[in-house]
């Protein structure tokens, strides 16, 4: 029996990759030639992937943004970031987050994460180290410091600003 083309080989490499998840195409193509196939399969094996259908970084977009929006409750900056590692064109990632925050706009999200954090305690009982505890936490999941604040009710008097951002 024969052995099968690499171009073939490449082409059912991806879709196992696909089957295990949905990837961004530069992702798929990264994934592919750390397995050691040729720029030419590889080129096959994406081609075909997009003809049917299985390979298209605009849905990938919506969907990775949304389950980081709705399902894991992640700021704009961080979905942002999660696309762009990811090689999504920068119109795509906007569009992206701009559609995941019809679903669950981003002060919902971090109002829903507040209450988790804080358990029904009042914020304004809650001492500085607890309250910076929670800044640093919000800020890693890519919320924008003003609204933080604005939500845990730091007043602007205290010497902390705004100056990052959406």
């Amino acid at each position: 029996m024969p052995a099968e083309p690499p171009r073939e080989k490449a082409l059912q490499k991806a879709y196992r990759l696909l089957a295990m998840r949905a990837h961004s195409e530069a992702e798929l193509a990264a994934k592919l030639r750390r397995g050691g196939f040729a720029a030419a399969a590889v080129d096959f094996a994406l081609a075909r992937c997009r003809e049917q259908g299985f390979l298209d970084d605009a849905k990938y977009a919506r969907q990775r943004a949304r389950e980081l929006a709705v399902n894991r409750l992640a700021g704009n900056r961080r979905i942002a970031a999660d696309l762009r590692e990811k090689k999504i064109a920068e119109p795509l990632v906007d569009e992206a987050i701009a559609e995941a925050r019809q679903e669950l706009g981003q002060e919902e999200a971090l109002d829903r994460l507040l209450a988790r954090m804080t358990r029904g305690e009042e914020i304004a009982s809650v001492d500085d180290s607890r309250r910076a505890k929670w800044v640093r936490s919000l800020l890693g999941r890519g919320f924008p410091t003003g609204l933080i604040l604005q939500r845990l009710n730091v007043a602007e008097e205290d010497g902390l600003h705004d100056n990052d951002g959406p």
